[in-house]
């Protein structure tokens, strides 16, 4: 627990102070990335020398598994980034307080809530890869689509945008975790499940921070035209962010200065999402691979008998009716069982 939290802190920090200074030549910069580093490969070899880690990176040497829970990862770190453009971009940007901005954001869990059933529904009857690699493409698509919005963007087309990411990411996140930990044997499902919980909370974390690296650094460039002719201390507030630009053009009421930080602010959005977008649809990529069949299907597989084998369920396999054993497959499969 040491070794994983130093070491993901470490590295937050680095990937968070780059966009500070908008240099990675900096000791302030290079030294904590280089520390976060060496203390995650520590705590990697030491989960492989204990006999029952908490973290088994074994797993992860899976093409499925390990592939999988990698575009997880992926979508997460897209999905936390874009969020946290978002919550600038409504209540900075936009002008919505804490409470407009929570509400104009409930499109997002209403279509995961939404999703996550819908997406079941529809492995069960087409299998995983057809249904998440296009919904994590149109996920990717909608992050994409933040290089759209603008200052008079109307709402409801924030609002349609918001509810198709979510609907896309329910229709990923739950039927893959599931397959995921259903691939492995149901004595390693509980080391499965640590592990795909780990690499979900470190893509969200690590998403956060190079998703906020990106912004600072075009938003600095893009303000430095119009800080010419402002004071000093002006300057410095304004290179921080668009929130302390637009606190000093209040201070010396200077409404141009404002505009010019809004500006910058969506412009940086954009180039963000742009990167967002791309890491994302890479995301989707890997999850096409990971779910590739091992083999080409030769017809309908019966479904096991839990009873007698002790075996797992296969992910996307039809239940019992209660009437016999029922065709548990067509197509393919995790895995390719």
């Amino acid at each position: 627990m040491l070794l994983s939290i130093s070491g993901l802190a470490a590295l937050a920090y680095g990937l968070i102070r780059a966009g500070q200074v908008a240099a990675w030549s900096r000791t302030d910069v290079w030294a904590p990335l280089a520390v976060g580093l060496v203390l995650l490969a520590a705590f990697v070899l030491v989960e492989l020398r204990i006999r029952v880690p908490s973290f088994d990176p074994r797993l992860l040497a899976q093409r499925t598994f390990g592939g999988g829970n990698a575009a997880l990862g992926l979508l997460l770190f897209a999905v936390a980034a874009v969020t946290f453009y978002n919550a600038f971009y409504l209540q900075g940007a936009r002008g919505f307080s804490p409470i407009e901005a929570g509400l104009a954001s409930l499109p997002t869990a209403l279509g995961a809530i939404l999703g996550a059933p819908l997406g079941a529904r529809l492995v069960h009857r087409w299998s995983l890869r057809p249904v998440s690699a296009p919904a994590l493409t149109v996920a990717a698509l909608t992050m994409g689509a933040y290089g759209l919005l603008g200052l008079h963007t109307p709402l409801i087309w924030i609002e349609l945008l918001l509810w198709v990411q979510g609907l896309s990411v329910g229709m990923v996140l739950g039927p893959v975790t599931a397959a995921l930990i259903s691939s492995l044997p149901l004595e390693r499902a509980g080391a499965g499940s640590a592990v795909t919980n780990t690499v979900r909370q470190t893509g969200s974390v690590i998403g956060i921070a190079v998703g906020g690296t990106i912004m600072s650094i075009v938003y600095r460039r893009a303000i430095e035209p119009s800080l010419s002719d402002a004071p000093g201390p002006v300057q410095d507030r304004a290179r921080v962010s668009a929130e302390q630009a637009r606190h000093a053009a209040t201070a010396i009421h200077r409404p141009t200065l404002a505009h010019a930080a809004d500006d910058a602010f969506v412009h940086a959005m954009h180039v963000g999402a742009v990167w967002i977008m791309l890491i994302a649809l890479f995301g989707a990529a890997v999850l096409v691979i990971a779910l590739r069949p091992v083999g080409k299907p030769t017809g309908l597989v019966q479904e096991p008998d839990y009873d007698r084998e002790g075996s797992r369920s296969v992910a996307g396999a039809a239940p019992h009716s209660g009437a016999g054993n029922q065709p548990a497959y067509q197509g393919d499969d995790v895995g390719g069982h």
